[in-house]
């Protein structure tokens, strides 16, 4: 099924029947833009914050805290953000198997081996190539931010880089500082300076791909990378 609030795109997966997950993504946007009115600097910044507020909402707490150890502003971890407090809303009422994708930035627990496609909108790659994620009982998040595609803004060249994190929030930050050194001379060392970056944050994930032009860096340990059949991407 999809949810669509404004800027927030769903496609949700997932064994909850009966979850009214809607009207709880409607509630934590409120809460965010709330906050948002009261202070522009979080909309706008693209460096991190501090609050000494000790009655934030959860939203924006975690958006404080993920942009802090990504070194990026708060917004940008807006979409992993979403995708990991509606995972968890699910998870609370029992889902073993839900998938959670907004814009891109998915946040995930499976019950069974699932695959997840990887487009980067490189003709080279293609879009017949996906992680494949065995089954696990603790979520995993998985984002992407490109200098190319989509709507987010990023300050570097990437096709794509891909974080996966157990947490989407922090996937989404880390994606984005990534992507925002890919950076150089050519793709070559746009993709060098973009791993070094990674390092810096090594211990905040689990695997980074990094992809520009015809040159791939990886970081970290990610799942194994397999051949699917061409995938539709819809883009919202």
């Amino acid at each position: 099924m999809e949810i669509n609030i404004a800027e927030t795109h769903i496609r949700l997966q997932t064994d909850i029947m009966n979850h009214d997950l809607e009207s709880y993504i409607r509630s934590i946007r409120a809460d965010l833009k709330r906050y948002i009115a009261s202070n522009p600097d979080f909309l706008h910044s693209f460096t991190p914050l501090e609050s000494d507020d000790e009655n934030l909402t959860q939203i924006v707490s975690k958006m404080y805290e993920s942009s802090n150890l990504c070194d990026v502003g708060p917004m940008a971890c807006v979409a992993g953000t979403i995708s990991e407090m509606a995972l968890d809303y699910l998870m609370a009422l029992g889902s073993k198997k839900s998938i959670v994708e907004n814009g891109g930035d998915i946040a995930l627990v499976n019950d069974r081996t699932v695959l997840c496609g990887i487009y980067s909108g490189n003709e080279i790659l293609g879009n017949d190539i996906a992680f494949k994620i065995t089954k696990r009982k603790s979520p995993l998040g998985i984002c992407t931010s490109s200098g190319k595609i989509g709507h987010s803004i990023s300050l570097g060249a990437a096709d794509s880089v891909t974080v996966i994190s157990e947490s989407s929030s922090v996937a989404d930050g880390l994606a984005t500082r990534i992507a925002n050194d890919v950076k150089g001379a050519d793709s070559e060392d746009n993709v060098v300076n973009a791993a070094e970056t990674a390092e810096e944050f090594r211990e905040l994930f689990d695997g980074a791909l990094i992809i520009c032009e015809n040159n791939v860096a990886t970081v970290g340990r990610l799942p194994k990378i397999v051949e699917t059949n061409k995938f539709e991407v819809n883009k919202i």
